[in-house]
């Protein structure tokens, strides 16, 4: 049966939301609306409809898509209607664009579906120099105009430097060239990816797209997603590699997460938004290794005693902005007890017990795209930390500072009340400067951890409790802690040949 519209037989969609006596009223009220808007009268008259109906109530004339696509229809003089392939097309006065239907399981992705650039388009770029722009002052802006809406998109990118937004306009206008849209060539990594995953992954199974989709959220997000697809370069990779090392990510973890890293990146030089793909790390498997044998000695980066710490801290907010006391007390109370400065901040009134002077480690602190978030701690594991005699008064200092009946309250904060991170914390007290001054330009942040537990297993702390301080799910990691004395392996055999030769011991017979 055709609809009647407008005096066209052109046959309307079957919507699955539109019965064809809907639809036929439809395009009732679009003959009344026109007519309405070539009415030179400026009073407007509703649009009744005098049909009833047995599919709806008579209070409501549209059911909620019927009334979307009514709106739509009106103002944009688009008709969809559906092709015998299933793609979407689109009317406007008998131009017929057809595009793909786009849906869960289609394929398609963002990229597919955003509209680039026709080829040769020419460009309008500036540069604008202001001093109110702070550390990047030149502001890059490329324009163009879209030939079909004659519309005049714009883009802007802040640098240091001229050259560097100089070099910015020039990649845009070879892109823009190409056919893409600037757009789409400053999209971040994380946008790029996530849009366009389905296709990077095309062709593999299930058993491996999701250890790489772990990869991609767990650690190329967190690590590069904020910067745009076309400034990745292969010291920002190398860097997050060694970043998921350290962090304790396996060989296999690492190898997922490169390999799908690659795959966006190869997906990324055919949509002509790179030349190259610098994720294909080599030898990064040496890098791994030589990594892990820096871990082997932890003890070597520990702080030698007590007062080194205490020379640290002061010399630390010495050189801070107002000489802030709490960059002292973060890195007492890291070292005291060998936590993480992420876990340090995510320290809260609640879960400190002065009763027994113990703190329970529940979250961390960590940075991410979006700025500091709060997380579980690493393995998602809670563990009991003691608090020694040496951080009591501090600790009781900081509660008393936030308020005792504040139990969700930070223990630690910047000097703005802010959430504190191991950057910030480098920042704020010159780190670097100051462990070079005083001899010990190997130091971390993460080096006070090393410093607690090495502290701990020399003062005799047995390995079982060491490890569950620590919170490691390996023996062998907590191992390393251990003195590597060998008198003690001797006064070992020692007391082994003493209690062979004691009364209560086992009686030795001479076998000549």
């Amino acid at each position: 049966m055709r609809a009647r519209n407008g005096g066209s037989n052109t046959p309307l969609p079957a919507w699955p939301w539109a019965t064809t006596r809907q639809t036929n009223r439809l395009s009732f009220s679009n003959r009344q609306r026109r007519k309405e808007d070539n009415d030179d009268s400026s009073s407007r008259r509703p649009v009744v409809h005098n049909r009833p109906t047995r599919y709806r109530p008579r209070d409501r004339q549209f059911e909620p898509a019927a009334l979307a696509y009514r709106q739509s229809t009106l103002r944009t003089g688009l008709r969809p209607g559906i092709t015998p392939r299933g793609e979407v097309q689109r009317r406007r006065r008998g131009n017929v664009a057809p595009e793909p239907a786009h849906g869960p399981d289609s394929g398609s992705s963002v990229m597919a579906q955003r509209v680039n650039m026709p080829v040769g388009v020419k460009l309008s770029a500036d540069i604008e120099e202001r001093s109110d722009y702070g550390k990047r002052p030149f502001r890059a802006r490329v324009r163009w105009t879209e030939p079909a809406t004659k519309k005049r998109p714009t883009v802007t990118e802040p640098f240091e430097t001229r050259e560097e937004a100089q070099a910015w306009i020039d990649r845009m206008q070879r892109l823009a060239m190409q056919g893409i849209d600037p757009k789409t060539a400053t999209m971040s990594l994380a946008d790029y990816g996530n849009a366009n995953m389905d296709l990077a992954l095309r062709g593999l199974e299930k058993k491996t797209t999701d250890p790489y989709g772990c990869g991609w959220r767990m650690r190329v997000v967190p690590s590069l997603g904020h910067i745009p697809i076309g400034m990745i370069t292969n010291g920002a990779i190398d860097r997050a590699v060694v970043g998921w090392i350290n962090d304790g990510s396996g060989k296999s973890s690492v190898k997922n997460t490169l390999a799908v890293l690659v795959r966006v990146m190869e997906q990324a030089k055919r949509d002509g938004l790179r030349t190259d793909n610098p994720a294909q790390v080599r030898g990064w498997q040496k890098l791994y290794a030589q990594i892990e044998d820096e871990l082997d000695d932890p003890r070597s980066l520990a702080l030698p005693d007590w007062s080194t710490l205490v020379t640290l801290a002061n010399a630390l907010v010495a050189r801070s902005a107002d000489e802030y006391q709490g960059w002292g007390d973060v890195v007492t109370f890291a070292a005291c007890t060998a936590s993480r400065i992420g876990e340090v901040s995510g320290c809260r009134v609640g879960d400190i017990d002065t009763a027994t002077w113990t703190w329970t480690v529940r979250r961390q602190t960590t940075p991410g795209p979006g700025g500091l978030d709060d997380k579980g701690t690493k393995g998602n594991r809670r563990r009991y930390v003691p608090l020694i005699e040496e951080v009591r008064q501090l600790v009781l200092d900081r509660i008393a500072l936030v308020g005792e009946d504040n139990a969700d309250a930070r223990l630690f904060v910047g000097p703005r009340g802010g959430r504190i991170a191991t950057g910030v914390l480098r920042d704020a007290t010159h780190w670097d400067e100051v462990v070079t001054k005083l001899g010990y330009e190997h130091l971390r942040r993460h080096d006070l951890r090393h410093t607690g537990l090495t502290w701990m297993a020399d003062a005799g702390v047995s390995l079982h409790l060491l490890q569950k301080i620590a919170g490691h799910a390996d023996s062998r990691t907590t191992e390393r802690y251990l003195h590597p004395d060998r008198r003690e392996v001797t006064d070992a055999g020692d007391k082994l040949s003493n209690h062979l030769r004691s009364r209560s011991g086992p009686a030795l017979r001479v076998v000549g």
